[in-house]
C-alpha cells in the first residue's frame, strides 16, 4: 500500500508552483520545465495533484482564498457589516488587501485563466467560477441580512462582485492602479445610497 502525500511537502509545492506561474504564466506550462526549475520531477508532480489543471487550479485558489477566509472572520467579529456603511468599508479593505503587491502580482494569472477557461472550459472553467461564486454568495448574505430579499440580494451581490474584480483587472491594460482604486471608490459612492434603500 503506498504512502500518502506529504501535506506539508504539498503546500510548499503549491507555493512554489504559484510564484513560478506569477513569473510564467499558464497558457504554456510545461511540467517537466517546471519540475526542473522546482528541483522535482514530473512524476512528482502528478502525484501531488494529479493532473496539471488541478495543480494550476490548486495553486491560484490556495493563496486567493486568503481574503476570502479573512472576509468570513470578519462576519463572525463584532464590526461585521450591519448596515450599508459597513459593506462600504468592508469592501475598502478587501481592495485595500487586493492592493498588496504579492497578491495583486496573481492578477495576470486570473485573467490568463479565465481566457483559457472561456476557450477551454474543461480546463480551467470552474476556478473562476467558483471563485465569483463564492464572494457573491458571501455577499449575498450580507445584503440580505440587511434586509433585502433573496433576489434584490443576490442581483447587487452579483453587481458588486462583477464590477469590483473587473476593476481589479482593468489596471492589467495601462497599469494604473490609482485610477482603477479611484474607478472602485466611485462605484461605491453610486452603490451605497441604494443599499439605504430597502
Amino acid at each position: 500500500m503506498s504512502r500518502p502525500p506529504d501535506p506539508a511537502k504539498r503546500r510548499d509545492l503549491l507555493e512554489r508552483i504559484r510564484a513560478y506561474m506569477i513569473g510564467n504564466g499558464v497558457a504554456d506550462l510545461s511540467l517537466r520545465p517546471l519540475a526542473r526549475a522546482l528541483g522535482t520531477s514530473d512524476r512528482m508532480l502528478l502525484y501531488y495533484f494529479g493532473t496539471k489543471e488541478r495543480m494550476i487550479a490548486e495553486a491560484l485558489t490556495v493563496y486567493e482564498r486568503r481574503p476570502l477566509l479573512r472576509a468570513r472572520g470578519l462576519f463572525d467579529a463584532a464590526d461585521s457589516p450591519r448596515d450599508a456603511a459597513g459593506v462600504r468599508r468592508f469592501m475598502e479593505e478587501i481592495w485595500q488587501q487586493f492592493s498588496d503587491p504579492d497578491l495583486r502580482a496573481t492578477l495576470p494569472l486570473y485573467l490568463e485563466v479565465m481566457a483559457v477557461g472561456l476557450l477551454h472550459p474543461e480546463r480551467y472553467g470552474p476556478v473562476m467560477r467558483d471563485v465569483m461564486s463564492e464572494w457573491t454568495r458571501l455577499l449575498t448574505s450580507v445584503f440580505r441580512d440587511l434586509g433585502m430579499a433573496e433576489v434584490r440580494a443576490r442581483t447587487e451581490a452579483s453587481l458588486l462582485v462583477d464590477a469590483s474584480f473587473g476593476l481589479l483587472l482593468a489596471h492589467l491594460a495601462d497599469g494604473d492602479w490609482d485610477r482603477a482604486g479611484a474607478a472602485f471608490h466611485t462605484l461605491l459612492d453610486r452603490l451605497e445610497p441604494g443599499w439605504r434603500d430597502i
